[in-house]
């Protein structure tokens, strides 16, 4: 009974001019979008508690986030570029460019990136010409390096292919270029041409979780596919790039994960989870008085959700076995399933450097293979290292791919280790026993691998390298600070049973034996 009285509460509070209006004629204009959504929700058995139905609520839903946007978007680069441009080829590529960049990395991140990016390559056919070398370097320290070559791939494609010129609507972006999914095909065709359509990211997914309270896991497909039809039923049709904009913006300002503001939302009176929470806290205080504490804990789940349909469950509704935390309120949605760990893998890497002929230190860096994990980047010398493998046997595995790596055949001297790296993907954990080793006699240049090369210090710093690397050299530079001191001696120390290396620091090693030729 409680629950009939909740939401009868709910529609009680609705504004009066909403009901007035029902029956104007702009009400009763068809809107094809929203039609199909509802067809949709019936055809699936899916409850309207979790969508929009009503199209005036959409209007004012629209009117309301377009307005706070206009106040209170942010001064982005990329905003500027794509609203102060007449060509719709660049004005696609400037929205391409910054919503490849801003996948899963923050705004004040990019910027930077963006605009050196735009400086350098301002078309499509500026960035096609270019070398993949040239894009790694550009991207280097954005992280998740697949997304540039992606990109470079496309521009290509485009010019190659499409005569320069960008696929008009988000069916063909995401169709015709490599790497362009659904959400970012969404957002070029809305923003740069006006097409109506919804876009669905992260900050989105929280909003729409939180405004038709769907507490099922965001990542679950029936989820998913909810989202993207709430977001095209909420589009503007005359601004949707704005709108879009103002969506996600919403989700980055206001509704954030942790720390929600609530009381500045501009659509919090369309916000079935704020509402909900409201009309539960004002009931909460006479409820209590009634029954007492102990009785409300017990029944305040089953106040959030107010959702009823034909087959008697909802694929979208908070699980019977999720816990509800009162004291989180919105942020309870949305729910994800827990992540797997990350996969955990061990390197062996050197530091490799020689005076050069330049008169100042050189270090060298080999390239990692064209395909996988950091494709066409650069690196020290490295290889994976297998658990099971004892101190000794990681240490000849070591020598014998520098050894190929440098084309050396004598004896090599002052092999050192520096310390542990500890760097995370987002797959994987990966820790790298890093070593240092100055070389007088770097080998013959002929017999050095093809993809490898000596680089001075500033190089380096300009080089597409990953920031494990980045991390790599700023420990050896930290702990080459006392090199000419004399090195302490030690016992190196192993993990038993894990044939982990853990040497003093400053313990010089020998890879003479290692070096040696070999005798009959």
């Amino acid at each position: 009974m409680r629950k009939v009285r909740t939401v009868s509460r709910i529609q009680e509070t609705a504004p009066a001019a909403a009901e007035k209006e029902k029956s104007s004629p702009r009400h009763r204009e068809r809107n094809p979008v929203l039609e199909a959504a509802v067809s949709s929700l019936e055809s699936h058995h899916l409850s309207s508690f979790h969508f929009f139905t009503d199209a005036l609520e959409i209007a004012s839903f629209g009117r309301n986030l377009l307005s706070w946007y206009e106040e209170h978007k942010r001064d982005l680069p990329w905003r500027k570029q794509a609203s102060a441009e007449s060509n719709l080829n660049r004005r696609a590529y400037a929205v391409w460019v910054s919503e490849v960049m801003l996948q899963q990395t923050q705004v004040a991140t990019v910027i930077n990136y963006y605009n050196r990016w735009m400086k350098k390559w301002p078309t499509l056919e500026a960035l096609a010409e270019a070398s993949l070398e040239e894009v790694n370097q550009m991207w280097a320290g954005l992280g998740y390096y697949a997304r540039g070559k992606r990109l470079h791939q496309a521009a290509q494609q485009v010019v190659s292919r499409l005569d320069g010129e960008m696929p008009r609507t988000a069916a063909e972006l995401q169709k015709l270029l490599p790497g362009v999914g659904r959400y970012t095909a969404g957002a070029i065709a809305s923003i740069a041409y006006g097409q109506a359509t919804g876009v669905v990211d992260g900050n989105v997914i929280r909003v729409l979780c939180r405004v038709r309270s769907i507490g099922a896991d965001s990542d679950s497909p029936a989820v998913r596919s909810a989202l993207w039809t709430l977001a095209d039923a909420l589009v503007d049709p005359a601004r949707p790039g704005d709108f879009n904009q103002a969506l996600m913006e919403l989700g980055a300002l206001l509704c954030t994960p942790k720390a929600p503001l609530c009381a500045e939302c501009p659509v919090r009176s369309h916000c079935r989870t704020y509402r909900l929470l409201q009309v539960q806290k004002e009931g909460d205080s006479a409820f209590q008085r009634l029954r007492g504490k102990a009785a409300l804990e017990s029944e305040s789940l089953s106040d959030i959700e107010e959702c009823v349909t034909a087959a008697g469950t909802c694929p979208l509704c908070l699980p019977s076995t999720a816990l509800w935390d009162s004291s989180l309120g919105v942020k309870n949605f949305p729910r994800k399933s827990v992540k797997q760990q990350p996969r955990e893998v061990q390197t062996l890497t050197c530091v490799l450097e020689r005076w050069g002929v330049r008169g100042e230190p050189e270090y060298l860096l080999t390239q990692r293979p064209s395909s996988g994990l950091l494709a066409g980047m650069w690196e020290f010398p490295s290889l994976l290292s297998e658990a099971q493998l004892s101190a000794e046997e990681q240490e000849q595995a070591l020598a014998e791919h520098l050894a190929a790596v440098t084309g050396q055949t004598g004896a090599v001297r002052g092999l050192r280790y520096i310390g542990e790296v500890v760097h995370m993907f987002s797959h994987l954990r990966q820790t790298s026993q890093v070593y240092s080793l100055s070389l007088s006699n770097a080998g013959s240049t002929a017999a050095m691998q093809h993809e490898a090369r000596w680089v001075s210090r500033a190089e380096l710093q300009q080089a597409a390298v990953s920031s494990a690397v980045k991390k790599i050299f700023k420990m050896y530079e930290s702990r080459n600070c006392g090199k000419q001191e004399k090195m302490k001696t030690g016992k190196r120390k192993r993990s038993p049973g894990t044939g982990s290396i853990k040497p003093e620091l400053d313990r010089q090693l020998s890879l003479l034996r290692f070096f040696k030729p070999a005798t009959k």
